[in-house]
């Protein structure tokens, strides 16, 4: 599988289909920047190659066209000296390198040409990157925003919670209070009623006494 064809897989990676997938979207996105990170680092350093090996290239080019006008001015000189021999042997010579040459030119072009491809492959990978980037740090506000909305409402059902049992603390206490009442008005009535049993209980002894007294005369007399 060619680079392109893996920078490809990468950045049209239905991310959608994943995170659905994923247990922890935060971790499944994670992973996925990780793997574009760790795509363009290698795509860095093919570029890398391709650069030092166009050098080379650019190296060998110059050299063989040295080679090229080398031979032309020996296969000149051969004639000056009636040397026919020699100057037809120094063109091919010549023709030689300039066939070297054209062959270099072609895979310098065709190595210019796959670092214009990639370097511009580089560019939509890093730009699908930075998106990425700024979709996961949206997400993690998000997520942030979401557990502090849960915290706050937590809290509150906590303290709604503790309110309704001081309610109930507080019914109670005044139930107790009514009872209390409750019992020193009963003893309170009680007592006073016995009182008044006594009272009556003396009243009627008087009285009782008054009537034998009453009778004890009337049998005298």
């Amino acid at each position: 599988m060619s680079i392109f064809s893996r920078m490809a897989d990468i950045i049209n990676a239905n991310l959608n289909s994943l995170l659905d997938k994923a247990e922890d979207p935060e971790k499944m996105v994670r992973l996925i920047i990780q793997e574009m990170e760790d795509e363009l680092v290698r795509e860095r350093s093919s570029l890398a190659r391709m650069l030092a090996e166009k050098k080379d290239l650019q190296r060998q080019i110059e050299c063989h066209r040295e080679r090229v006008e080398e031979w032309q001015g020996k296969a000149e000189l051969a004639l000056t000296k009636q040397r026919e021999d020699l100057a037809r042997a120094a063109l091919l010579e010549k023709k030689k390198q300039s066939e070297l040459l054209t062959a270099l030119e072609q895979e310098c072009g065709l190595v210019e040409e796959s670092m214009a491809k990639l370097t511009d492959a580089i560019s939509r990978l890093e730009a699908k990157l930075g998106d990425a980037r700024a979709r996961q740090q949206a997400m993690q506000l998000r997520q942030q925003s979401a557990q502090s909305r849960i915290n706050v409402q937590e809290r509150v059902r906590r303290s709604e919670n503790s309110e309704a049992i001081d309610k109930f603390n507080r019914m109670e206490r005044k139930i107790d209070e009514l009872e209390a009442r409750a019992d020193l008005y009963s003893q309170s009535k009680g007592l006073e009623q016995e009182f008044a049993e006594l009272e009556v209980d003396d009243t009627i002894s008087k009285e009782l006494e008054r009537l034998k007294a009453k009778m004890n005369n009337t049998k005298e007399q």
